[in-house]
């Protein structure tokens, strides 16, 4: 038995892959830790999807080399985008990372264990990308979180001009739909009230050749109707797959969040199309128009990319004016940056790196406005929140609202039986920067 630690980078499959490299490994009797100086060995679970989280995996891997140098550490692993894309590499910088493995080899790293742990000198690499969708063994812990990931593709096939996942998790591969439901009765029979679909381009799950023929929409279909189930959500989603029946999916489902992740990365068709996205800025706005006419209450998140090669001024203050029509609650903006191997990586005409700065801040400024709008119409409202926890505060717990949304509310002793129903009333009190403020219905 050994004590480990995992450090997750990066999206939510990562977050998922995490939760379930843990499981499996205290199944074979392992332990997991918080502290470094306990854990025996470190695993990092890795993105490579933008520099900034690259550069900070390379930091991490050298926090470590005391603790090997004074034999409290036997190894660091390293897995996900950057093991990946780096592999083998880091063997010669990083004589302790003695484990590499992408996303794809992530399923057989628990049973490599114990050879890296009795044989110091051996360093294994599992880096091949599988020919179908990689099929964990099936662990769950006895009771889940209220809210629960499921993996349902893996890869992606779109080669944007500036992404850099194509390369570094393989070719789209979709999970059985067999498995899927499976895996998703599992988690409800053992607490969870959410399901949260997981892939690179979860909307486009069954068009690959790998999968059983499922569609998306019969996929989410079936989920919808598991007993006990009472949200359903799913990320990250293309505009270009988003598809006609989907929409009207939301208006049936009552138990589909009416909330939605949809990348717009530019409000410029010029821009798009350099992107190689496969639809213009028309098409994203009908997309959105045809959402609120099927859900009116639904709720956007974006991600946006700023100073992308080529952007001028006029073409970054479309993307500001699709901001203002949609009022996103969410923006999650990333100033450009070449990535190894992509299309854009050998674009000529680069933004300098203070435009794209100036341009971030004046995009987060229009963000914070409308955010803030959007939140203070929620003072009032009784919202249903499922509990997530209690916060560092002992009277304040923390939960989600239907559209994703943080809530804090206080609680009184008297009132922590409710909690105990994971779902409860919430009447909003105030709105600040980043969460909802409120008090618990009796």
């Amino acid at each position: 038995m050994a004590k480990f630690k995992i450090v997750t980078f990066g999206c939510q499959m990562n977050v998922a892959d995490s939760r379930w490299l843990s499981l499996a490994l205290e199944r074979k009797g392992h332990q997991a830790v918080e502290q470094d100086e306990l854990a025996d060995f470190v695993l990092l679970n890795t993105c490579s999807v933008r520099e900034k989280p690259f550069q900070k995996v390379y930091s991490e891997i050298g926090r470590y080399k005391a603790a090997w140098e004074k034999n409290r550490l036997f190894f660091v692993g390293v897995g996900g985008c950057v093991a990946q894309q780096v592999g083998e590499d880091f063997w010669p910088k990083f004589p302790y990372v003695r484990l590499v493995f992408g996303t794809d080899g992530c399923w057989q790293v628990p049973d490599q264990i114990d050879p890296l742990l009795t044989q110091p000198e051996l360093r294994i690499s599992l880096l091949d990308f599988a020919p179908v969708y990689p099929e964990k063994p099936r662990v769950f812990p006895d009771r889940s979180q209220p809210s629960a990931f499921i993996t349902i593709m893996q890869g992606c096939d779109n080669f944007c001009a500036y992404c850099i996942v194509p390369l570094v998790r393989g070719p789209q591969k979709s999970r059985f739909k067999s498995n899927i439901l499976a895996e998703a009765r599992a988690w409800v029979e053992r607490g969870a009230k959410e399901l949260v679909l997981l892939g690179q381009n979860v909307n486009s799950y069954g068009q690959d050749k790998y999968g059983d023929g499922t569609s998306f929409v019969e996929l989410l279909d079936e989920i919808s109707a598991i007993q006990g189930l009472k949200r359903l959500r799913f990320t990250t989603s293309h505009p270009k797959d988003l598809s006609l029946d989907l929409i009207e999916l939301f208006a049936q489902k009552e138990v589909l969040s009416p909330q939605l992740h949809l990348p717009l990365q530019s409000g410029s068709s010029k821009i798009l199309a350099k992107m190689g996205r496969k639809y213009d800025r028309k098409k994203y706005l009908d997309l959105i128009r045809r959402l609120k006419q099927a859900r009116p209450e639904m709720a956007f998140s974006t991600d946006v990319i700023v100073g992308f090669p080529g952007e001028s001024e006029a073409d970054f203050r479309q993307t500001l004016d699709v901001l203002t029509e949609v009022e996103f609650e969410n923006v999650y903006v990333f100033k450009y940056n070449d990535r190894p191997g992509t299309a854009a990586s050998k674009l000529t005409n680069k933004v300098e790196e203070e435009v794209k700065q100036e341009r971030l801040l004046r995009l987060l400024e229009v963000q914070k406005f409308i955010r803030q709008k959007l939140y203070q119409r929620q003072v009032g409202k009784i919202l249903e929140v499922l509990v997530e926890g209690q916060t560092s505060q002992v009277d304040v717990w923390r939960g989600r609202d239907n559209w994703n949304r943080v809530v804090n509310f206080k609680v009184n002793g008297a009132q922590l039986d409710k909690l105990l129903t994971d779902l409860v009333q919430v009447k909003i009190t105030a709105a600040k920067k980043n969460s909802l403020w409120g008090e618990l219905c009796l």
